[in-house]
């Protein structure tokens, strides 16, 4: 305890002497250090803003489109349409074990009407599944069930802006009927406000949800309709390190029963999450990599100044080691003694850039944020990697000046004048 007493005594009465060297020397030993955890926790809010609106569309999700073939299979010739239908869903839940949920959407628009207003809306009937995949937060009621899709139901769930444009702010719309294509249905969930920046078909909040069994019999697409057509299939992989697996699955199923080579990437399109999230993150991994190595070159700046006043405190009390040592002190002694002086100023410095990368951090939670960059998230990974990189560096720094302090011999040290 009164070796380190003595020892921050040293350091303190270096750094006075010499106020504005020593101030530039931990100045830049800070923000080089703020440097690193503020780039690494910039790169980690991304990632976060990044998978935070990955799943205000559905976590892992993987939607299947129908497309055109490029390669002839089975006696069919390219250019084929691959139309997607119900079968393939009941397939797929038979067939792919690697497939933890899959359900079957169709698309459409209609008119709708309300006591007090009407609008035209898009309409997806969906099965109870749906709700499992997707992200559809509900402020009131609850969504489609199993007997409502069994029994084709006429209920539905609206976003709210159909809540708005239909009942304005009118409060307890739960339970009421709408006409949708003029045809009853009962409002039997109303969705929360919703953040979402991503979409295969529009936005939540701007659509009305059905059964899909009452979609397919009372709102067939106008275009092109037979039994059991759809506009898209969603699944969820199993496991999320199986996505590439359970998409080979699927892509087998549909080629079977559609007669297309798997091959084909075209036939059918997979918009996977999984595999778009790894695709940013591997672009902001990337990023903070880079941005982190100028950071550390920037600390690595810092160290040189350590390593220049630390020089300087060497050469100040040239004397005062040969005295020491005259003493009795060991060489090994001199040495820590001037090793462990510029730990301690590379510390204490770094100590101050990491509390203000941390306050920054602190600062941003208290402000609203785009969904986008949430904020600053400095982790203990992120904090220990700075730290480790600021003791290899102090070390280097402060070897050579106390490599130097403990070569002094007696003779020549007390012989020294400046």
């Amino acid at each position: 305890m009164v070796y380190l007493r003595e020892l921050f005594s040293q350091v303190a009465g270096s750094l006075m002497r010499n106020k504005l060297r020593s101030f530039l020397t931990m100045a830049g030993i800070a923000w080089g250090l703020a440097s690193i955890v503020i780039i690494v926790a910039m790169g980690d809010g991304f990632k976060e803003g990044q998978s935070a609106n990955m799943k205000s569309l559905g976590q892992n999700l993987a939607t299947v489109f129908g497309g055109r073939t490029e390669m002839q299979a089975g006696g069919e010739r390219a250019g084929k349409r691959i139309r997607l239908n119900y079968s393939d869903v009941e397939n797929i839940r038979r067939e792919c074990y690697l497939v933890s949920l899959v359900t079957p959407e169709l698309e459409g628009n209609v008119s709708a009407t309300s006591a007090f207003n009407s609008g035209s809306f898009d309409v997806s009937g969906v099965e109870p599944e749906f709700n499992q995949l997707r992200t559809i937060p509900l402020a009131e009621g609850r969504f489609i069930g199993p007997m409502d899709e069994r029994g084709a139901e006429r209920v539905c769930i609206i976003g709210e802006d159909v809540k708005k444009q239909l009942f304005g702010t009118r409060p307890n719309m739960l339970g009421s009927v709408i006409s949708i294509n003029s045809l009853p249905f009962r409002v039997i969930g109303i969705m929360a406000n919703k953040d979402q920046n991503s979409s295969y078909s529009g936005m939540d909040e701007k659509k009305i949800f059905v059964p899909y069994s009452t979609m397919a019999r009372d709102f067939p697409p106008k275009t092109y309709y037979v039994p059991g057509y759809l506009d898209e299939i969603l699944y969820r992989p199993r496991l999320k390190q199986n996505y590439e697996e359970a998409q080979l699955q699927v892509r087998r199923v549909l080629a079977r029963d559609h007669d297309f080579d798997p091959r084909d990437e075209n036939a059918i399109g997979i918009w996977d999450t999984v595999e778009d999230q790894q695709q940013v993150d591997g672009i902001f991994d990337s990023m903070t990599v880079f941005l982190a190595f100028i950071a550390l070159v920037t600390l690595s700046l810092g160290g040189i100044g350590v390593m220049n006043i630390m020089l300087v405190t060497v050469s100040e009390r040239t004397r005062e080691i040969g005295l020491r040592k005259a003493l009795g002190a060991t060489r090994l002694r001199i040495m820590a003694d001037f090793l462990v002086e510029g730990c301690v100023l590379a510390f204490a410095s770094g100590a101050v850039g990491w509390s203000v990368a941390f306050g920054l951090s602190a600062l941003l939670k208290l402000v609203p944020m785009p969904s986008m960059f949430p904020g600053l998230p400095v982790s203990g990974a992120t904090t220990a990697a700075a730290f480790a990189a600021l003791t290899v560096i102090a070390i280097a720094s402060a070897l050579v000046p106390a490599w130097k302090a403990a070569s002094l011999t007696p003779v020549e040290a007390l012989r020294y004048e400046r």
